[in-house]
C-alpha cells in the first residue's frame, strides 16, 4: 500500500462542561430555548450526548428529557428519529428540533405549560484538542492508531467531525479519500452506524473494515 499524500494526524480530545443559566420546566420553555440557546448547547445535547448514550432508544438529551420528565412519548420518538448524520449545520438541526416541539404544542395546547417532573438544564462543552505524536501514513498505521484511541478521541474523529468538516463524513474517511484516493473504502467506513453501537463497537467495526484493505 502506497503512502498517503499527507499523514493522518491523531489528536487527544477532552471536554470541559459548562452549565448554562437556561432551564426548561415545561415544553413551552423547551421550545423557546431551542430557538435561543447557543449553538454549543445544541451541539452538546445532540452530537456530544452520543458519547454517553448514543446506542440508547432516545439518543439526544432533548428526547430523553421529553420522555422521562414530560412523559410525552410521541414527541420523544419524533425527536429520536432525527438523524444527526444528515446535518452539517447546527442551525438546520436547531430548526428541525424546535419545529417538532412547536408543532406538538400546537396540537396539544396544554402540553406547553404542563410541569415536567424535573427541569432540563442546558449545558455546553468546550472541546480541547492536543495533537499527538501518532501519525498515520498507511492504512495499517491508521488501524493501529484507532485501536489505541481513547473513546473521547474516537468520538471526536468519527462523530463530532461531521460538523467540523461540514461534510457528511468523518475524519478517517475524509483522509482516506483525499490522501489515499480510496473512495470505496472511505464510503464503507462512513456507512458504519454509530447509532446502534457502543463506541467500542464502532472502533471494532472501523478496524474490521480497514483490515482487508491493508497491504493491497
Amino acid at each position: 500500500m502506497r503512502d498517503a499524500s499527507e499523514p493522518f494526524q491523531f489528536v487527544a480530545a477532552s471536554y470541559l462542561i459548562r452549565i448554562c443559566h437556561e432551564r426548561a420546566h415545561n415544553l413551552g420553555e423547551m421550545a423557546r430555548y431551542l430557538r435561543t440557546v447557543s449553538d454549543a448547547s445544541i451541539f452538546y445535547h445532540t452530537f456530544q450526548s452520543l458519547e454517553s448514550h448514543h446506542y440508547a432508544t432516545f439518543s439526544s438529551d432533548f428526547a430523553q428529557w421529553i420522555m422521562a420528565a414530560c412523559n410525552e412519548a410521541a414527541l420523544a420518538e419524533r425527536l429520536a428519529v432525527v438523524d444527526l448524520r444528515e446535518f452539517v449545520s447546527l442551525q438546520d438541526m436547531r430548526q428541525v428540533l424546535a419545529s417538532r416541539v412547536e408543532e406538538h404544542i400546537r396540537q396539544d395546547s396544554q402540553a406547553a405549560g404542563r410541569p415536567a417532573f424535573e427541569p432540563f438544564h442546558f449545558c455546553e462543552a468546550l472541546e480541547v484538542t492536543v495533537p499527538l505524536e501518532t501519525r498515520a501514513y498507511k492504512l495499517a498505521e491508521l488501524a493501529e492508531g484507532i485501536r489505541r484511541l481513547s473513546l473521547q478521541t474516537l468520538h471526536h474523529h468519527f462523530i463530532n467531525s461531521r460538523l467540523r468538516l461540514r461534510l457528511r463524513t468523518n475524519d478517517f474517511s475524509n483522509w482516506i479519500q483525499r490522501s489515499l484516493d480510496l473512495p470505496e473504502l472511505a464510503a464503507k467506513l462512513n456507512r458504519i452506524d454509530f447509532y446502534t453501537n457502543t463506541l467500542e463497537g464502532v472502533r471494532e467495526e472501523v478496524v474490521k473494515t480497514l483490515e482487508p484493505w491493508i497491504g493491497q
